[in-house]
């Protein structure tokens, strides 16, 4: 009797795992809710090296005109303004991860399918990977300078006008007891982020996201800051804000599901992945976390050839005389804070161009 069968490594049998690996590791991230293709998207996919060979993607923005314009019968001619782009560079590389049984006698003893227990394995690392890398560039977590934890690009620290500091402090490690997250950060981060104010007052603005024909930022906040918010803002505060949410249509657009409230037209949401603040000498600063308000275009995801809308690679290989099963996952990917340079000048005069970040003491809550 012809019996159907795909075995290890069959393209059909890799496809499928990958889809199922794919769709397990982004479903359970902070990044899924708010990744597409779309240029209005919180974080950006870039695809464009999924058809051609490269190891970065530059891409450009048009800045806005600006100039004053010819009234009437004036001369047009010789006041013409000259477009300007700014660029920005995304990296990618290769990241693989695999799992490996002792040979069929562990099988046997044992009743888990270890070929599926791979995947959920490797599904469950990647998940950490992608939200991790994601969290450190937002947050200009700068200590990071592994390839496995920074997207293989180097992590950005905030630019001089895109972070803002408890207490009005000059440095992460000056932030003390009393400077703890409150309320009036958000209304302080989307300030800056609507009007982009510096000493000389100009600067691009923070994009926002169209919702319905409004205008909204998502703001992600650590556990430690939000229990900060909850004791500052009133302890019934952040529930009002979910029930209110749940009564209306906003609970079945993904910017809101599992999100703490709306305020002034930000979302928050709560994310144990916020790093903890940086110090001027470069080190992690205890009891400190980086809150961050984000706008369009504010993470850059850039996935390599080959690398199908599945985005991983499934592979399986038996070792020992085919006693042993292996199983790995990889990507060619890449993920960046979206920082855009003007044209003909040094990357010291770009601003972040997505986010705000918002350092805070933030330490454990404790028993009363």
């Amino acid at each position: 009797m012809a019996k159907t069968e795909f075995g290890v490594n069959h393209p059909l049998s890799n496809r499928y795992w990958a889809k199922e690996l794919s769709r397990e590791a982004f479903r359970s991230t902070m990044v899924n809710k708010f990744l597409s293709k779309d240029a209005g998207s919180l974080f950006q996919e870039k695809d464009d090296l999924r058809k051609r060979a490269g190891d970065s993607i530059t891409c450009g923005l048009r800045i806005q005109l600006n100039g004053r314009g010819i009234e009437g019968d004036g001369t047009l001619e010789g006041n013409e303004e000259s477009l300007v782009f700014h660029d920005d560079r995304v990296t990618i590389n290769q990241l693989r991860h695999a799992t490996r049984t002792n040979g069929e006698m562990t099988e046997q003893r044992v009743p888990y399918n270890l070929r599926a227990e791979g995947k959920d394995g490797l599904s469950d690392w990647w998940s950490v990977r992608i939200d991790t890398v994601a969290a450190n560039h937002l947050c200009g977590n700068t200590t990071v300078t592994d390839g496995v934890f920074n997207g293989h690009n180097t992590v950005l620290a905030p630019s001089a006008n895109r972070i803002l500091r408890a207490g009005n402090q000059a440095n992460d490690e000056s932030l003390t007891s009393s400077d703890i997250f409150e309320l009036s950060h958000v209304d302080v981060a989307r300030q800056r982020a609507r009007t982009a104010a510096t000493a000389d007052g100009t600067g691009p603005l923070v994009r926002p996201i169209m919702y319905e024909g409004s205008e909204m930022y998502v703001m992600f906040l650590h556990d430690y800051q939000v229990n900060d918010l909850r004791t500052t803002a009133g302890s019934d505060w952040l529930a009002n804000q979910r029930a209110a949410m749940q009564g209306g249509d906003v609970k079945n657009n993904p910017i809101f599901s599992g999100a703490l409230g709306v305020y002034n037209g930000v979302v928050l949401h709560e994310w144990s992945r916020i790093t903890q603040g940086v110090s001027t000498a470069g080190a992690t600063v205890a009891n400190t976390r980086r809150a961050v308000l984000c706008g369009a275009q504010a993470l850059t995801f850039a996935f390599g050839r080959d690398n199908t809308a599945e985005r991983f690679k499934w592979r399986e290989e038996f070792f020992d005389y085919e006693n042993e099963l292996g199983c790995s996952a990889g990507a060619i990917w890449g993920v960046k804070k979206t920082r855009f340079i003007p044209e003909n000048d040094s990357a010291t005069n770009a601003e972040d161009f997505g986010t705000v970040v918002v350092s805070t003491y933030a330490a454990p809550a404790t028993p009363a």
